[in-house]
């Protein structure tokens, strides 16, 4: 499996590409928020910080192997500024599996747009680059990213508990995923790059165990 998308990708609001040094300041505003950093593998950052991943972990612009991972920005396409990245990790070729993740300024929150963001992902993962099953791993505390799972219409598959020493505590995890078919039966043969706002899926019927 190989990934070369065709930057930007683009939604109606928003449009998805590489991070490069302008974009630092913008990065830095939330990712320095303690807020932001609560629930996720990463403490607040300084602008050199931003600086070196954007130029070392962030740079990639394709997936050509497993193990490897894209982390883009999602900008406003009416000013082309950065409010938050997402990131897709190609996992295995065999099992034909991945995992997405996000991370959006809480000042842009009640919009749609990390829902909006997240769905063109996906429509990466599954469509483009071919994935069969994508995962998202998300913090049980996190309110806001297991309702924006459920609204892109991921099965809940797991609640592990207590299953990470996370920054001083045992905390517990629930695990998403969803199959192509999946992706495929809520929005039809073709899902499509595009989203007007916060997606409308039939909802799977949840599972645990």
């Amino acid at each position: 499996m190989q990934l070369r998308p065709a930057y930007p990708l683009t939604t109606t609001r928003l449009i998805l590409r590489p991070l490069t040094g302008e974009d630092a300041d913008a990065v830095l505003a939330y990712r320095s928020r303690p807020d932001v950093c609560r629930y996720v593998p990463f403490e607040p950052m300084d602008l050199a910080g931003v600086t070196a991943r954007i130029g070392e972990q962030w740079a990639a612009h394709e997936i050509t192997r497993e193990g490897q991972a894209l982390v883009l920005g999602v900008a406003l396409k009416a000013s082309n500024t950065v409010i938050g990245d997402l990131t897709l990790m190609f996992h295995s070729a065999t099992h034909q599996s991945g995992e997405i993740g996000w991370v959006l300024s809480p000042e842009q929150s009640g919009r749609g747009y990390a829902t909006e963001a997240a769905h063109r992902l996906l429509h990466l993962a599954l469509d483009e680059l071919g994935l069969r099953r994508v995962s998202a791993r998300v913090d049980a505390r996190n309110e806001a990213s297991l309702r924006l799972a459920a609204r892109l219409g991921m099965r809940r598959e797991a609640h592990l508990i207590e299953n990470e020493w996370f920054k001083g505590e045992w905390t517990d995890e629930i695990d998403f995923a969803l199959l192509s078919h999946e992706w495929r039966l809520m929005h039809g043969p073709s899902a499509g790059p595009d989203c007007s706002g916060p997606v409308l899926v039939r909802p799977l019927k949840p599972t645990t165990n």
